[in-house]
């Protein structure tokens, strides 16, 4: 049995590495540029080679490894494989645990990016102490992670908790990302606030901090904070988008604890006064007094995912 395990978040710009003990504790983290020439094909080799050099510069031998967990951006099975590809850093399907391997053999487990994030949330971050929780990561689009049981909810092709896609709205005229109209992404999100917030502010001429400088859903949660009464409109139009979306999410895996994060989430407690109402009226009874708490682990959720998927066997 080893004593310590690498926690590994692939993203679109770098790669953030972790050195965890037993106890979940971080004991050294840092990051490698994501290189994503010739199809990401020195992507691993690099994470192989950083993960060697800490373990030289750590004393740490292979057999002192638990293993290694990876979090990356798209759709895993649970063997491991990449299923289809991941466009943000130019990878095709293969499987990862074998690929990584070739370089250092020791257990490799593997998730999809947000899935890690969430188990992170549960293990170290805002789910701390709840075996049944759903992250919700409000960033430009909005992700999810599902975890019953202490466990990841992958689905059949890796897709579970994409619940930035629910339907949530029949009038819709504009694209989502993902093609379809209405989803929730397009109203819960940092770009889906700034479009409630254009289409409230066109409504009419009513006075609004909001009509100077620059849109963003930060501008919006600040002017709420100051009382602006517009502002406190476009949040509530955002609050009963979220709480639908998170109502159909609540009656079908009933968790414990909600936990928001992403840049959206920097607003702070207010956002969930927004939020609560809507998730209660809408939700099935027994759903209803789910718990809304903050993300707490920010950037390094990812790391502290993908090292507990190893340690908490």
């Amino acid at each position: 049995m080893g004593n310590y395990a690498f926690g590994v978040d692939v993203g679109g710009t770098t790669v953030k590495l972790g050195l965890f003990d037993l106890d979940g504790r971080v004991l050294d983290k840092w990051e490698i540029p994501t290189v994503k020439d010739n199809e990401g094909a020195s992507i691993l080799p690099d994470v192989a080679e950083s993960i060697r050099k800490k373990m030289k510069e750590k004393g740490i031998e292979e057999k002192d490894l638990v293993g290694i967990g990876i979090g990356v951006p798209g759709a895993v099975d649970a063997e491991g494989t990449l299923v289809g590809g991941s466009v943000n850093i130019g990878w095709r399907p293969f499987n990862i645990p074998k690929a990584l391997n070739a370089y250092i053999n020791v257990p490799v487990k593997v998730a999809n990016d947000a899935n890690a994030a969430a188990f992170g949330e549960m293990w170290q971050g805002g789910g701390k102490g709840y075996r049944n929780m759903v992250a919700v990561t409000l960033g430009t689009g909005v992700g999810g992670g599902i975890i019953v049981n202490g466990s990841i909810i992958t689905g059949a092709t890796g897709a579970a908790g994409e619940i930035g896609h629910i339907h949530i709205e029949d009038n819709e005229t504009e694209e989502c990302g993902c093609k379809n109209k209405g989803c929730l992404e397009q109203y819960a999100s940092a770009t889906g606030i700034v479009r409630l917030a254009r289409r409230r502010l066109a409504e009419d001429d009513a006075p609004s901090t909001l009509r100077e400088g620059n849109l963003s859903a930060k501008a919006v949660f600040d002017a709420v904070k100051a009382g602006d009464k517009v502002a406190i409109e476009i949040a509530g139009r955002f609050g009963r988008y979220l709480g639908k979306g998170l109502a159909a999410v609540a009656n079908v895996v009933n968790p414990e604890v909600f936990v928001i994060g992403g840049g959206v989430s920097k607003a702070g407690e207010i956002l969930l006064e927004f939020v609560r109402p809507e998730l209660d009226k809408y939700a099935f009874p027994p759903c209803r007094g789910v718990k809304l708490a903050l993300a707490e682990l920010g950037n390094d959720a990812g790391i502290y995912g993908a090292a507990g998927m190893i340690l908490c066997r």
